[in-house]
């Protein structure tokens, strides 16, 4: 399992979507499927859970692009500086 950073548990998240980090300020919001990565990596879950996860919430297939979505997903989150450069799922 991937080790998330303090400051990545550290962030406010609403079940509406509304993030806030308290170390920048910085507010944005997620979608519902967002919400569930948002989760499962504040729980330690690895790529293979998250997609998992993903699939039994939103009735999604294998092949649907979700292990993708999840990478491009992260991706942000390092660019925002919640996650470290080096994270790795």
């Amino acid at each position: 399992m991937p080790s998330t950073p303090a400051q990545f548990r550290d962030l406010a998240v609403s079940e509406s979507g509304f993030v806030f980090d308290p170390r920048s300020g910085a507010t944005f919001t997620v979608n519902p499927g967002g919400l569930v990565v948002l989760g499962g990596l504040r729980e330690g879950l690895d790529l293979d859970a998250l997609i998992t996860r993903l699939r039994e919430r939103f009735d999604a297939l294998p092949g649907d692009g979700t292990r993708e979505d999840i990478l491009d997903f992260v991706h942000v989150l390092r660019q925002l500086g919640l996650l470290p450069p080096d994270f790795v799922l």
